[in-house]
């Protein structure tokens, strides 16, 4: 059942990163059409894009992997015979999460790397 609360916590960041970042390219059209207007391809917006997703999901892992190292000794006392003390979990999932957003970050970045440069301008 504790796995089960896992993957759709997982999902829902998922769609959650997504949803972040489909709005964050949406409002950065006009820019991203600017970018594009001065010689940028779409590698290029694709990197920025993917870049600027990874930065803050790295960074959110990071304070979560702080926030996680001190509850084995609490769920150790509330759940008898779970082996939560594994150090792979902390590195596993963090991992895992990199990944999930990596693939949620990269639906609206292959959006922004197609923009075409006279939409993106003429888009406040």
């Amino acid at each position: 059942m504790l796995a089960s609360f896992a993957l759709l916590a997982l999902i829902l960041a998922a769609i959650g990163i997504y949803g972040l970042v489909a709005y964050s390219v949406g409002q950065r059209t006009h820019e991203i059409g600017i970018r594009m207007a001065l010689g940028a391809k779409g590698p290029d917006v694709l990197r920025l894009i993917l870049w600027e997703g990874m930065k803050m999901t790295a960074i959110g892992a990071a304070v979560g992997l702080a926030l996680a190292l001190p509850l084995p000794k609490l769920f150790d006392a509330i759940f008898y015979g779970l082996h939560i003390r594994e150090p792979r979990l902390f590195f596993i999932v963090p991992i895992a999460i990199l990944v999930v957003a990596m693939l949620a970050t990269y639906v609206p970045a292959r959006r922004a790397s197609s923009i075409d440069p006279m939409i993106g301008l003429r888009n406040n």
